[in-house]
């Protein structure tokens, strides 16, 4: 919508401040806890400098950096996704009275993170895309989720291009990064400086990104800024820890529903759940009812469910799928088919996290190309004939 611009530490506070001055509760990327998570921010001291990951199957862990790079990590630990979509969501109380009955305004539910409008600062382009399939998902059909809505409503988002992608990171398959390409306001590449000092390169993206730039100190772009800019993703492009061949994908996974590769990953699934709760497309729920100690009081709840539990597709016969193999199948069939015939897209955006999260190091990537591999042997290849 304009000509990239650079601004400086001093820049990104008055970025932080004037998003704050309008109402926004300015989410950033923070260490807590060993791991880089979204949590309220003031300040630019606030964020990671100076920090790196280790990312691979099973594996996280923080690195110092030798420089000071505000964003030099790859995708957070956790997604954007509690922020807009809460593992739990209060949406109704009745409190007993002596008359009988009442019905209680609702709070904030657990875990929120504060008050919407959010300003979510640092967003990768896998997880901006993520937030695109979920504005498709929860708003996009007839009848929109309203507590998805309300949280959404007026989000500001800063994105930020990946110049270090993690062990795990395959958004470059996916079409998904590293660079953000739409769906922001404004959006961030941190250029390589040989001092102390850290410009970044500002993308405008809306109307009300260039409304709030136009109050934030910065200098035109120069040549070389727009080159370095350039560079920085295509060097992150060449540097994906993962690759997924995509190529006709939908239909190799149907044609696989009996492969024995299913009950091959069954032998190495915990059933923990993690890589449905780290994933930022995920969105299944279920509903918990919960009564206070003194009866008076009760509370319904929406919660994160994972259609990796024995419960999930429970009917009046049991449950639908009774095997780790089956609902290993019906997960990641669903991702990266069934969701394409359901919404037009893939439920992927290659972030890596259900990887880097898995207890027995399970990697979709590998499943993929093992399933490939299979459709690729013929029937005398098997068994020495």
């Amino acid at each position: 919508m304009t000509g990239e611009v650079v601004i400086d530490l001093v820049g990104l506070q008055s970025l932080m401040d004037t998003l704050r001055g309008q109402g926004f509760t300015v989410l950033g990327p923070t260490v807590r806890d060993g791991a880089i998570v979204p949590a309220p921010v003031t300040n630019v001291d606030e964020l990671p400098r100076g920090w790196g990951d280790e990312q691979d199957g099973a594996h996280y862990r923080l690195r110092r950096r030798d420089d000071d790079a505000l964003f030099g990590y790859a995708a957070g630990a956790q997604s954007w996704k509690p922020v807009l979509f809460p593992a739990e969501q209060l949406l109704s109380r009745v409190r007993r009275t002596e008359s009988g009955t009442a019905p209680e305004a609702i709070g904030d539910a657990a875990g929120r993170y504060g008050s919407p409008p959010y300003a979510l600062l640092g967003v990768r382009s896998c997880d901006l895309h993520a937030i695109g399939i979920h504005d498709e998902v929860l708003l996009g059909r007839a009848t929109a989720d309203p507590h998805y809505a309300a949280e959404r409503q007026d989000a500001f988002i800063v994105s930020v291009a990946c110049s270090d992608p993690g062990g795990t990171c395959f958004c470059v398959s996916m079409g998904t990064g590293p660079r953000p390409d739409n769906g922001f306001d404004l959006s961030l590449t941190e250029l390589t400086t040989d001092g102390d000092e850290r410009r970044l390169l500002v993308e405008v993206g809306s109307e009300r990104g260039l409304e709030l730039l136009a109050v934030v100190p910065h200098t035109s772009a120069t040549t070389d800024d727009l080159a370095s800019s350039a560079r920085i993703t295509e060097v992150a492009s060449g540097r994906m820890g993962r690759s997924l061949d995509t190529a006709g994908i939908k239909d190799l996974l149907y044609a696989a529903a009996e492969s024995p590769r299913w009950d091959d990953v069954a032998s190495r699934c915990l059933a923990c759940g993690n890589c449905t709760m780290v994933c930022p497309t995920c969105f299944c729920t279920s509903v918990e009812d919960h009564t206070d100690l003194t009866g008076h009081v009760a509370e319904r709840s929406r919660v994160w469910d994972s259609c990796f539990t024995g419960d999930f597709s429970h009917l009046h016969g049991g449950s639908v799928r009774g095997s780790l193999a089956a609902r290993y199948r019906q997960w990641a069939t669903h991702k990266l088919a069934s969701w394409e015939d359901q919404f037009g897209m893939s439920g992927c955006v290659g972030c890596g996290r259900c990887v880097t999260w898995c207890p027995a190091a399970i990697d979709i990537t590998e499943e993929a190309a093992a399933i490939r591999a299979e459709s690729h042997v013929q029937p005398h290849d098997v068994g020495g004939a």
